[in-house]
C-alpha cells in the first residue's frame, strides 16, 4: 500500500540546478580571509608564542636537515595548531558579544575550544619531538658506533 504525499517536498538532492557562482576577482574572495587572519591575531598574545615556537622549529629543522615527508609533517601540525587556534579566537569574539544569560549558557563552549588548542599543541610538540630526536640520533649514531 503507498500513501501518496499531497504535497510534494524537494529534498537537498532535489532541488534543481544551482544558481552559477559569482565570477570574483582572487582579491576579492580572499580579502575576508586575510581580514579575519589578522582580526584572529591582533592583540592575542598567545600568537606571539606560537609564531615565536614556529620560528624555533623551521630553524631546528633547518639545521637538522629534516627531509620532506618531516617538513611536511612539522608545516601541517604549525598549520593545524594556527588554525585551531584562529577557530577558538572566533569563538571567545562570539562569546564578548552575548549578553550574560548567554554567556553563561555558552561559556563550556570556551573551554572545549581551549581544550582543542591543547590537544594540537600537545599533538604538534610529540610528533616534533619524534622527528627532532630521530633526526638527532641519526646525525650522533655514526660517533657512538666508531667507538666500539
Amino acid at each position: 500500500m503507498t500513501i501518496a504525499n499531497s504535497s510534494p517536498r524537494l529534498s537537498a538532492f532535489d532541488e534543481g540546478p544551482s544558481p552559477a557562482p559569482s565570477r570574483r576577482p582572487w582579491n576579492e574572495r580572499l580579502r575576508p580571509a586575510c581580514r579575519g587572519v589578522k582580526l584572529g591575531v591582533r592583540g592575542h598574545s598567545r600568537f606571539f608564542v606560537h609564531f615565536f615556537c614556529t620560528a624555533l622549529v623551521v630553524a631546528a629543522a633547518i639545521v637538522l636537515r629534516c627531509d620532506l615527508a618531516q617538513w611536511c609533517i612539522l608545516l601541517g601540525c604549525i598549520g593545524m595548531l594556527l588554525c585551531v587556534e584562529l577557530l577558538n579566537s572566533a569563538l571567545v569574539a562570539l562569546f564578548r558579544g552575548l549578553d550574560k544569560d548567554s554567556r553563561l549558557r555558552v561559556a563550556p563552549c570556551l573551554d572545549i575550544a581551549s581544550g582543542a588548542v591543547l590537544v594540537a599543541i600537545v599533538t604538534t610538540f610529540l610528533l616534533g619531538a619524534l622527528i627532532f630526536l630521530s633526526r638527532l640520533i641519526e646525525m650522533f649514531a655514526p660517533l657512538f658506533s666508531s667507538r666500539q
